[in-house]
């Protein structure tokens, strides 16, 4: 029974984080019978135990063999051409080589010569067998002959650089396509009983294939209340075979992750044992200011003024989404065409209008800064998935972070940089050291202010962090006579928040004092001002 080979492109492709499920479709008229359908080139990474074929035709898939079709060279028209052009570089690389190499003995014949002349004519010269004018016009002959092979080697150097650099593009070319290299392609054969004479027959073949990705990416942008999250996907693959411009899906679901439920071990509690002292070894070797943001209306940075109304912001796309139980599946409002170099592509997956909250957040005992911070809340369906975020305040950029996964209803906090028109000071005003009147005891009283001025023109909310130290030492004593205003929050391990809310030009204040108690003859360590 001999085979029929159809076409059948590619149509359509899910890229899951780790690999991605292709679908091929083609078509054709049998007879009434059994047939082989030969469906080929296929990849070689292809899963084979994930081969799948179906269509629609009076017809029966009886069987589904893969075989490997072994040939000496990649069938691939960019692999085949890129690899005949670096041989022919190559070719012509060695040709200027060898012509290099020729002038070379040239200069040095010509110069050998030149040094044995030399002498003969001299002799000749004195014996009166030469007339000066011959040596002259040998000399200029050779000299003429030397300026001559010496272009011709500048010229030949100039041609060899051009080859190497223009050899190395073809070479990262060519690395860039390694997964379409590799000559050996599989082949499906599919067996079909055919129930009526000339009828068509669409047959679908998929399959999961290994070396396809996609992650995401974030354009986070805030303008007055408003964060704009725009979420992309990254699609590149290496999987030997170039993907068209197609259905192209992306899903959220693992299938390399374990199906089976985590089953538990048991728990044992056991009697510290001290450890061997260990062997000896030998001795081995902020964030930026932030701008200001542009005024309402005002034109980015750069950017031509216009006159007339303003015109509407261009409008992303955004991909169509279909929730599953588990995972959810993508489609980009576009075809993409991905070849298999390696090379990542970019698809907008949504475009999110989340609301922010923001305010400033100082911790004046490390450094004097105000640090604007937006709280967003993820109001939207989708949950998105982990990954690195350019975040904008207006039209500037002030970092570069990396979200975590972030599920709907659930809050996250982004900083944008440090905002100079909330000026913030932490000053020493007493510090005192004092005795006890038997001796017994020793006290040290410091007291902090900290003022807080709101420049910007808009009321701000700053969060202010602060600490108290904390004893580890029975002798030594921490005691609190002044906190004012009383802080917001406080942790055992001394730490401090205050909320001070100030209007625009507004100024705030907190004080905090405390008194250190020493023991008699004890050493205080870990003190700072």
């Amino acid at each position: 029974m001999e085979a029929v080979e159809i076409e059948a492109p590619v149509v359509g492709v899910t890229v899951y984080p780790d690999r991605a499920r292709v679908t091929r479709r083609g078509s054709t008229r049998l007879a009434a019978g059994e047939h082989r359908v030969r469906i080929a080139p296929l990849p070689l990474g292809l899963r084979r135990d994930s081969l799948r074929v179906g269509g629609r035709g009076a017809a029966t898939v009886l069987g589904v063999d893969v075989t490997t079709w072994r040939q000496p060279r990649s069938t691939d028209g960019q692999v085949r051409e890129l690899e005949q052009r670096d041989r022919e570089l190559a070719d012509e690389l060695a040709e200027v080589e060898d012509a290099c190499e020729v002038e070379t003995q040239r200069g040095q014949f010509l110069t050998r010569l030149a040094d044995r002349a030399g002498g003969t004519y001299a002799r000749a010269l004195a014996s009166g067998d030469a007339a000066p004018t011959d040596v002259a016009a040998f000399a200029d002959s050779v000299a003429g002959q030397l300026a001559d092979s010496q272009r011709r080697r500048r010229a030949l150097a100039r041609r060899r650089t051009d080859l190497t650099e223009e050899l190395a593009a073809v070479k990262r070319q060519l690395d860039a396509t390694r997964g379409k290299r590799k000559p050996d392609q599989l082949v499906a054969e599919v067996t079909v009983s055919v129930d009526a004479d000339d009828d068509e027959l669409d047959l679908e073949l998929s399959y999961l294939i290994d070396g396809a990705r996609w992650q995401p990416s974030y354009d986070l942008r805030l303008v007055d209340d408003t964060m704009t999250v725009t979420w992309f996907g990254l699609v590149s693959q290496d999987t030997g075979e170039d993907w068209p411009e197609c259905v192209l899906e992306l899903s959220t679901a693992r299938p390399a992750a374990a199906t089976r439920v985590p089953e538990l071990t048991p728990w044992y509690l056991d009697r510290a044992r001290p450890l061997p002292p260990p062997m000896p070894m030998a001795a081995s070797a902020s964030f930026g200011a932030m701008p200001p943001p542009p005024a309402p209306g005002a034109a980015p940075p750069g950017a031509t003024a216009r006159s007339g109304p303003p015109r509407a912001e261009v409008r992303q796309s955004a991909a169509t989404v279909e929730q599953g139980v588990a995972a959810a599946t993508y489609r980009p409002a576009r075809p993409v065409a991905v070849p298999a170099d390696g090379s990542a592509h970019r698809a907008t997956i949504a475009v999110l209008e989340l609301p922010a909250q923001l305010d400033h957040v100082t911790v004046p005992v490390r450094a004097t800064e105000a640090h604007l911070r937006a709280t967003v809340r993820n109001t939207s369906s989708h949950t998105l998935l982990p990954g690195p975020a350019a975040v904008f305040h207006g039209a500037d950029f002030v970092a570069a972070t990396r979200l975590p996964t972030w599920a709907p209803g659930e809050e996250t906090e982004l900083a944008l940089g440090v905002d100079d028109r909330v000026r913030v000071e932490r000053k020493l005003s007493r510090r005192a050291e004092t005795r006890a009147t038997l001796g017994s005891t020793r006290r040290r009283d410091v007291e902090y202010r900290i003022s807080v001025a709101n420049h910007t023109p808009r009321p701000a909310t700053v969060e202010v962090r602060d600490q108290l130290p904390v004893s580890r030492d029975e002798a030594v004593v921490v005691r609190e006579p002044t906190l004012v205003p009383p802080p917001a929050e406080r942790t055992e391990l001394g730490e401090l928040t205050w909320q001070l809310r100030l209007g625009p030009g507004e100024s705030g204040e907190i004080t905090m004092g405390f008194r250190v108690e020493l023991a008699k003859g004890v050493e205080l360590t870990g003190w700072r001002e």
